[in-house]
């Protein structure tokens, strides 16, 4: 059985709401955070909505200079979390960045099918993202959780997902928010 890759780099060059710099950014983020429990590469456990598969994730290793560039943890989860997210959103979904939400949106970015662009975005996808270096899945589950219920606050009449990767666990997982 061929494994499915979650494919982090080059994000720019499928995502049309990413630019060349941010897409770098962002994984060299996520570099740093799979680097802090995991080598290269690695087997992730890709759920989404209660269906689970495996995805193989590859990554150069960070060197100093982009730990130290990184070196704030917070942000650098936010960060390689929009990656792994936005990665997961095209292998699950065919889901690409079209472009990244206002605050107060509920969510970070805007998702449409390949060759979508922003003037598409009445036929989007919102997508909430989140991530943790926690080990254990509960906590993961209850950050989803969380992440869904704010997602659905908004009204909004697009359709939302929230995604939220585990980088201790080498798991990512979505789920579809309900409209309330």
């Amino acid at each position: 059985m061929t494994k499915s890759v979650l494919n982090i780099a080059a994000l720019s060059e499928r995502h049309i709401g990413v630019t060349l710099s941010v897409g770098e950014g962002f994984l060299e983020a996520a570099r740093v955070c799979l680097d802090r429990h995991h080598e290269p590469p690695q087997d992730f456990v890709v759920v989404d909505n209660e269906v689970a598969s495996e995805a193989k994730v590859s990554w150069e290793a960070s060197d100093q200079r982009i730990r130290n560039t990184w070196a704030n943890a917070d942000d650098t989860t936010e960060a390689g979390a929009y990656c792994l997210a936005l990665a997961n959103a095209e292998l699950t979904r065919g889901l690409y960045a079209v472009s990244r939400a206002q605050k107060r949106t509920g969510v970070d970015y805007y998702l449409g099918p390949a060759g979508s662009t922003p003037e598409d975005l009445e036929m989007s996808m919102r997508l909430e993202v989140s991530g943790t270096d926690d080990t254990m899945l509960s906590v993961v589950y209850a950050r989803l959780k969380q992440k869904m219920d704010q997602a659905a606050r908004v009204d909004s009449n697009l359709p939302a997902m929230a995604t939220v990767v585990g980088f201790a666990l080498k798991r990512v997982v979505s789920a579809d928010v309900e409209s309330k």
